[in-house]
């Protein structure tokens, strides 16, 4: 549902995209920053619907708003849920002006050649069609680079511009993310190949067709300042791969025309016990401060 309000905003409005799409491997460990201990639930239902709770009093944070927050990543199940009974994408867009995304991939494949593909994902084209009829603008898909290795690189990068041509198949948006870990010992050396297979691909795509790309915060500044500037890109937008939220911010603030797509670096200091005063008060600090980081690149 590429709407022309939705594609404007995100091409256009000074903002950020916030991450709250955390899956069965991830939400534990959300769930623990958020307070609550894995004794505390038993079985994978009371999990979903404890970091559904989480997300919805995010959601519904009043600071949580399109003035600063352009985009959301949800995971399925928060697609699926509801948010002061409201489908979810529905009280995103109408309630808070905010584009609702989806991440549609099923985690990643072990890993070979320095990186992890994503996992197949046989219902994709099944998912697609019940995110359109539920509003959803794009979609998100993540993979894993570790080394700088040649052909796990290009590898990472085909599949996922491969899944990319499904998914504009279905007039929605993707969001392309071949993540580099932070922790790789050959971090700045994977970047360069990278930032060459992605305009490779770019440069492939049929005239017209629009991706969006989501990338680990580079070891040089404004590294990526080609891909941004590519006729074929919404938007270039940052994860924050495990720094603080302190360290990504800053780290964005040298990236000219990138913007902070967060997760944990956008809900660190949120805790279960927290009044609502306290909670909305804590996320509102967290949403100015990425905001400032992203709103001086345009």
């Amino acid at each position: 549902m590429s709407d022309t309000k939705m594609m404007s905003q995100m091409a256009d409005k000074a903002g950020f995209i916030a991450a709250l799409d955390q899956s069965g491997g991830s939400t534990p460990g959300a769930l623990r920053l958020y307070g609550i201990a894995d004794a505390d639930y038993h079985g994978e239902e009371e999990m979903f619907r404890l970091v559904h709770e989480m997300r919805v009093r995010i959601m519904t944070a009043p600071a949580f708003s399109g003035d600063r927050v352009i985009g959301t990543i949800l995971f399925e199940r928060t697609m699926d849920g509801e948010a002061n009974g409201k489908p979810v994408p529905a009280f995103l867009w109408e309630e808070r002006g905010v584009v609702p995304f989806l991440k549609v991939d099923k985690g990643l494949a072990a890993e070979v050649n320095g990186v992890q593909v994503m996992k197949p994902m046989p219902d994709l084209d099944d998912l697609l069609d019940r995110a359109v009829k539920k509003g959803i603008f794009g979609t998100k898909m993540r993979s894993v680079i570790a080394q700088a290795n040649r052909a796990g690189i290009a590898a990472v990068v085909h599949q996922q511009f491969s899944v990319a041509q499904r998914i504009l198949g279905h007039g929605l948006v993707p969001i392309i993310e071949p993540e580099v870990s932070i922790k790789s010992t050959t971090k700045r050396e994977a970047e360069v190949i990278l930032r060459e297979e992605i305009l490779r691909e770019l440069d492939a795509l049929p005239s017209g067709q629009k991706v969006m790309i989501k990338l680990t915060l580079p070891s040089v500044a404004d590294f990526y300042k080609p891909l941004i500037d590519h006729k074929s890109v919404i938007r270039v937008v940052a994860l924050s791969g495990g720094y603080s939220r302190a360290d990504a911010c800053e780290k964005l603030s040298h990236n000219h025309g990138m913007i902070a797509s967060f997760s944990r670096a956008l809900a660190e200091d949120l805790l279960v016990t927290m009044s609502d005063a306290e909670f909305d008060r804590s996320l509102e600090g967290a949403i100015d401060q990425i905001y400032a980081a992203s709103a001086s690149k345009k």
